[in-house]
């Protein structure tokens, strides 16, 4: 379908700018018909369990080079103009913003399902390893089924 002109992709312990973030989609050009942005935060509970704060570890290098792959992978399955992925580690309290994925693209459809499909993918996929913290103590945050079970839905045609 397409490449994607410009790629983004920080994993970090600071905070971001959403705002400053969306607008780095738009730098330079004017063929976009659409930019999708989806911005995670830190819950204060999760499982039931109240959460005082989420410590995220990773593996710097391959980390970021799976994300990258993850963008590609959109890529080829929508003509996305801009893609940009944001993923902090570090100790993060409730509240606080993890994750931001941003698309454009000259479509709407595309920036949508090429923003989700990141997104899904982050989620099953991206080397990261989370801990929560609260009154029980610590808790190790396993992958969940229904996450599996939405990125699956992205197999159809041979692009994982």
């Amino acid at each position: 379908m397409g490449g994607v002109a410009v790629v983004s992709v920080k994993v970090q312990t600071a905070g971001f700018d959403v705002q400053a973030l969306q607008a780095s989609l738009l730098a330079g050009s004017s063929t976009e018909g659409a930019v999708v942005a989806f911005t995670g935060y830190v819950r204060s509970a999760n499982e039931q369990r109240e959460v005082h704060s989420l410590e995220l570890e990773h593996y710097p290098g391959m980390t970021e080079t799976c994300i990258v792959e993850i963008v590609e992978q959109a890529a080829v399955k929508w003509p996305l103009l801009a893609a940009s992925v944001v993923h902090r580690v570090g100790i993060l309290s409730p509240g606080d913003p993890i994750v931001w994925v941003g698309v454009s693209s000259t479509h709407r459809e595309a920036a949508f399902s090429a923003c989700e499909y990141i997104m899904d993918y982050l989620k099953t996929r991206a080397p990261f390893w989370k801990k929560e913290l609260g009154p029980g103590g610590e808790h190790w945050v396993s992958a969940r089924d229904e996450d599996n079970v939405r990125a699956s839905r992205w197999h159809d045609d041979g692009v994982p």
